[in-house]
């Protein structure tokens, strides 16, 4: 039994069936969430409007299929239970509004039910002037101290798609297997 299930996880990881995963959208209003969604699904930016309420959308990558919930924080527990990923969206650029990521970020980091979970920060916005890097922006989030969970910061632009499908990367490598889950 033991093989068979190793044949199967091998065969997957050569183009059998995609490993899904489920991920939760987060950080502030504005910070470009939907617009690096919709990048990811479709590759190309289209217009969005802020978003009430929550959007779920399934987005093939490689080997993934990402079931990808960009919902507001107060209201994701009710929807989405243990994601295997959360990705927290930042506004390089928007230096005012980041004490109010760090406390947002830092709320998601100390649930209990995302204790296991990978976190991918998108800094956002990276093709405008006076952006943060993605160094500063780890600094200034509080990241360099966390110690709880893995966690990988990314330069991003939802508009030139610049950093994205490396963040998928780090997100395919670094999911817990399923015995880990």
């Amino acid at each position: 039994m033991g093989l068979l299930i190793s044949f199967m996880q091998s065969f997957s990881k050569l183009g059998g069936t995609p490993r899904e995963a489920k991920v939760l959208f987060c950080g502030l209003y504005g910070a470009g969430k939907t617009t690096l969604l919709y990048k990811m699904k479709l590759g190309m930016v289209v217009e969005t409007i802020p978003t009430t309420g929550f959007i779920v959308e399934t987005v093939e990558y490689k080997q993934l299929s990402l079931t990808c919930w960009d919902i507001g924080t107060p209201l994701w527990r009710h929807y989405l239970e243990k994601p295997d990923a959360v990705i927290f969206v930042v506004d390089s650029v928007d230096k005012l509004r980041l004490k109010e990521a760090a406390e947002k970020l830092a709320s998601l980091l100390t649930e209990d039910l995302l204790r296991n979970t990978i976190f991918l920060l998108l800094a956002n916005k990276q093709d405008l002037p006076n952006a943060l890097t993605a160094e500063e922006l780890a600094e200034e989030l509080g990241m360099k101290k966390n110690q709880t969970h893995k966690w990988h910061i990314q330069a991003t632009s939802a508009h030139t798609g610049e950093g994205i499908y490396e963040g998928l990367d780090w997100i395919e490598l670094n999911l817990p297997s399923e015995q880990e889950a």
